[in-house]
């Protein structure tokens, strides 16, 4: 059996990082740490902020004070997206594509080593492991269109998880997905977390998605960010502030 690993260097820092859209303040200096080895849920109802703070995370926005950082690099200068895997939440456009579910699980590798370029053995090794660690194996061959929303929810993980990346941004994953596919996808990222040492950040409205696998919990309200540790009821005194009022 494969050891647990240890926690290693942080995967995504955020150090007093704000962002305002004009004279509109959306996230208010926000700091906090995701490491290897670790699951981290955002929650947050609509309009918190939390949208806003993954695309900082990842460098579609840049913040407006502070710094975003991916591996100890600022996401601006930040080159080497293999280790970062993004989860969208699951297009409804995702039945129409005209691919299978190995042709969308490839094209995670398009960034790394291009359409056209042959595959190493390691890429077909790491392909086997994701199709069958995601349960997609009876159904590699089939469309898109064929597939349940679970199962397209699950080859777009697999996408994600081709590049062996150090860290994975999932949104919203469960939405729309059966019990079987919210089965498998646990399952998935208690291998990802406690095996391959994988940080995972889970933005979800579903508390039983995350409930028992998640070592934190960051709450946004109003682009503010608490943090509270699992597992635990939920409840005021429980969090931990670690924003600072705005001035």
């Amino acid at each position: 059996m494969n050891a647990a690993p240890t926690v290693a260097d942080a995967a995504m820092t955020f150090e007093a990082v704000a962002f305002a859209y004009g004279r509109t303040t959306v996230v208010r200096d926000v700091a906090f740490e995701v490491r290897e080895g670790e699951f981290v849920a955002v929650v947050g109802a609509n309009g918190s902020g939390k949208t806003t703070l993954m695309r900082l995370a990842l460098g579609l926005l840049r913040p407006t004070a502070g710094q975003a950082r991916l591996f100890g690099s600022e996401v601006a200068t930040f080159r080497d997206w293999g280790k970062v895997g993004y989860v969208p939440q699951r297009a409804v456009t995702a039945s129409a594509l005209p691919l299978s579910v190995e042709e969308v699980v490839w094209t995670g590798l398009a960034g790394r080593r291009g359409l056209l370029r042959r595959r190493l053995p390691a890429d077909r090794e790491r392909f086997e492991h994701v199709v069958d660690l995601l349960g997609l194996s009876e159904v590699r061959r089939s469309r898109m269109s064929e597939l349940s929303g679970g199962q397209q929810q699950r080859a777009l993980i697999a996408r994600a998880l081709v590049t062996a990346p150090r860290l994975v941004v999932m949104d919203e994953p469960t939405t729309g997905v059966d019990a079987d596919a919210r089965r498998i996808l646990r399952e998935s990222l208690e291998h990802l977390v406690h095996v391959e040492g994988i940080a995972v950040v889970y933005v979800s409205h579903d508390p039983e998605g995350f409930s028992g696998l998640a070592d934190r919990v960051l709450e946004v309200d109003a682009g503010s960010v608490r943090v509270r540790t699992e597992p635990s009821t939920p409840s005021p005194g429980a969090f931990v502030d670690l924003s600072v009022p705005a001035r």
